[in-house]
């Protein structure tokens, strides 16, 4: 009887350790270069709304701002599903994603385009999650012969910072804040653009 491999589980990373994982020794700078669009009047009911909430101290509540951001750019891209507390497990790796975005049906499968982390204020913890968490949707896309960059999201609600994994080699963006609604969103539209085309590209592939 073959013994199965233990999976160290996503959050029992250190930035150290992720990094030693992916085989990288250091991020890349990614700049960007967003142009600020209008924000919907829905959404800015939905800010106004969630002042209700104590959004200052808890993940919990932080996920609320991060929800209102995405849907008010995933609302653009029909075509692309975005789970919560999603189960991902590859070779070596397990656990649950904050967020998993992929191709929009019911059940999850490639390819994997994009993961978030939402944290309280740990922005290295969560990176080392999220790098890991990229490797291991990098795994289950070569699977279905599905090669194409990775994108992570890691946010406190106030703070956003974006990555891109490609080639080896991880990108990381500037840090944003959400006192610049425009540009975050901007920024969100852009990625998850690429995300479409990258579901699109990858369909074609598997037809």
């Amino acid at each position: 009887m073959t013994k199965q491999k233990n999976k160290k589980n996503f959050a029992g990373f250190n930035l150290k350790e992720a990094m030693q994982h992916l085989g990288i020794e250091k991020l890349h700078p990614w700049p960007l270069d967003p142009t600020p669009r209008p924000l919907s009047p829905f959404f800015l009911e939905r800010l106004q709304r969630l002042r209700i909430f104590d959004t200052a101290r808890t993940e919990r509540a932080k996920e609320l701002l991060v929800d209102a951001y995405c849907e008010e750019s995933l609302i653009n891209y029909p075509d692309l599903k975005l789970w919560k507390a999603a189960p991902l497990s590859a070779d070596d790796v397990t656990g649950v994603v904050d967020y998993l975005l992929t191709p929009q049906r019911d059940y999850i499968d490639t390819p994997m385009l994009c993961v978030v982390e939402a944290k309280k204020d740990d922005f290295e913890q969560g990176l080392a999650q999220s790098l890991v968490e990229m490797y291991a949707c990098q795994q289950l896309n070569a699977l279905q012969d599905i090669h194409h960059p990775l994108y992570a999201i890691v946010t406190n609600g106030d703070g956003w910072r974006f990555y891109r994994y490609e080639a080896d080699q991880v990108y990381e963006s500037d840090l944003y804040t959400r006192t610049g609604h425009e540009t975050l969103l901007s920024i969100l539209d852009a990625i998850f653009a690429l995300c479409q085309q990258n579901k699109s590209v990858s369909a074609q592939r598997i037809q």
